[in-house]
């Protein structure tokens, strides 16, 4: 298989933007111009340093109906990057519908228009030729399973790194699916779809790294304190380093209240937050299965779970 090959010192990695129309959550009005100046900024700081740029998942927050303008906005943005400077999109859940990547998402109008080049399937994705060797870059999206290995062909890069968007036992996360362990012909797993920064793990010969978003989706003291950002891979290293991303201070993007109690942050998102997003997907995006996620993840006890089964019956009503 004849694999692209794209010249750069490295990778620029860019974890879930998460662009919608109309400010998801908490945040207040400017949502989706102010990450598009991050995406600018992120472009900007790459060509700066001659990586080749990665987003690593979650182009979108919403897989459908975002506006025109969005899309015209981000054709003009990655459209006129070619050849070595193209940007590659690794396909995370929120960017398909009912978990499949079909001709009517958002990302696939992207792809069609040439825009970006997506990484839509398993498997190795490109060559990257730096000045000290080349490296094969993999892919696993959202909904394809990690490898247990990779084996070398006799022409591959001494170097392998796989790119993913998943949920991984990285040390605050223990209960995910995927455990970290060495994997056999792959050098690096840097994974999206975790929000959160990860310490990077070494696994025997493989290093797995996790660096976070360069959004912030909830209003939560972690969300305050941490810095939106991306992150620089290099051949040779060991630590993926950390590029502060140009972001609005915390109280300019969420609303002047009292943060939630922090029992509700360890999984980095309240049950009150997530009911009204979905409660909002229901109204707006034909959502499915909402009364079942309603029930295995809130409880009808809690005040704020009330409140939410209120709003469901409120919304199936027709109200």
């Amino acid at each position: 298989m004849s694999l692209e090959h794209i010249r750069a010192k490295g990778l620029f990695l860019v974890a879930d933007p998460h662009l919608a129309d109309h400010p998801p959550g908490q945040r207040l009005e400017g949502y989706l111009d102010q990450i598009l100046a991050k995406l600018a900024a992120c472009l900007e700081r790459a060509d700066e340093l001659s990586m080749a740029p990665v987003l690593l998942g979650d182009l979108f927050h919403w897989p459908r109906d975002n506006s025109n303008r969005m899309l015209v906005e981000l054709i003009r943005l990655f459209g006129s990057r070619k050849g070595d400077r193209t940007v590659h999109v690794l396909v995370g859940n929120h960017d398909k519908y009912q978990s499949r990547f079909t001709d009517d998402v958002s990302l696939a109008v992207l792809e069609t228009a040439g825009a970006v080049r997506l990484m839509k399937e398993e498997g190795p994705q490109f060559v990257l030729d730096t000045d000290d060797g080349p490296v094969l870059v993999c892919a696993s999206p959202d909904g394809a399973p990690l490898p247990k290995s990779y084996e070398r062909r006799e022409d591959d890069p001494d170097t392998v790194i796989w790119l993913t968007h998943h949920n991984i036992r990285f040390p605050e996360f223990i209960d995910k699916a995927y455990s970290i362990k060495e994997l056999p012909g792959i050098d690096w797993v840097i994974n999206g779809h975790i929000h959160r920064p990860q310490a990077t793990v070494t696994k025997g010969g493989t290093i797995w790294a996790n660096p976070g978003n360069i959004t912030r989706l909830t209003f939560t003291r972690r969300s305050m304190a941490r810095e939106p950002s991306a992150a620089i891979w290099t051949p040779g290293c060991v630590e993926l380093e950390k590029w502060v991303v140009p972001h609005l201070a915390f109280d300019r993007v969420f609303p002047d209240q009292e943060l939630p109690p922090e029992e509700q942050e360890l999984e980095g998102e309240s049950n009150f937050i997530k009911g009204l997003e979905r409660l909002a997907w229901q109204r707006t995006h034909e959502g499915t299965g909402l009364k079942q996620f309603l029930t295995e993840n809130l409880s009808s006890e809690t005040p704020e779970g009330k409140l939410i089964w209120e709003l469901y019956e409120e919304v199936i009503s027709g109200e």
